[in-house]
């Protein structure tokens, strides 16, 4: 029986996740955690294309999902080929060590895709907050979602531009110190 995972939730949350490489340093990468559909069940993911984390959750079969507010940490996770020599991030709320199982893969529009179970190995809450809705902060995470789709064969890159160019306007008019920041560094990335 696994570990249950630390918060309640439903859908899917925008994570930031750590896997070991070959090089033995952690890739920081986003990922999309699907909520298990069982109070004590499995979440679930899936990764696009042969990226690091396909590698690595391929090789190693297990990596950290965490839980963390920051839109620069996840700017990054989502933009960039970021490494690490520790797994977990300063700024993790809370995090899930994962052991990793293929469930099904398959192809769409021209890229590959694989669906994994996450079963708790082991899991820690750093830190209890108190939850604020920031439309800015969730704008930086959807234009990352979009700039990760341009280029990908069955996406619209020009609708994906115009949404982009709308996140930043709101990220202008609503964000924070550290929304701007991480608005600044997506620019300097993508």
């Amino acid at each position: 029986m696994s570990a249950a995972w630390p918060v309640e939730w439903g859908g899917v949350t925008e994570t930031v996740v750590t896997t070991r490489g070959p090089n033995d340093r952690w890739n920081v990468a986003a990922l999309g955690v699907h909520a298990p559909e069982e109070p004590d069940g499995h979440a679930t993911a899936r990764t696009w294309g042969r990226t690091r984390t396909w590698r690595n959750f391929t090789e190693r079969g297990r990596g950290y999902v965490q839980f963390t507010r920051d839109p620069v940490d996840f700017v990054e996770a989502a933009c960039s080929v970021r490494e690490e020599t520790e797994p977990i991030l300063d700024s993790a709320n809370a995090w899930v060590e994962v052991r990793v199982e293929e469930t099904a893969s398959g192809e769409e529009g021209g890229t590959q895709w694989v669906d994994w179970r996450l079963r708790v190995e082991e899991r820690e809450v750093v830190e209890r907050s108190v939850p604020t809705v920031s439309r800015a902060h969730a704008a930086v995470v959807e234009a990352t979602v979009a700039a990760s789709r341009l280029g990908v064969p069955g996406y619209d890159d020009d609708a994906l531009r115009e949404r982009i160019e709308f996140f930043g306007a709101v990220v202008e008019r609503a964000g924070g110190e550290r929304e701007r920041a991480a608005w600044r560094r997506f620019e300097t990335l993508r």
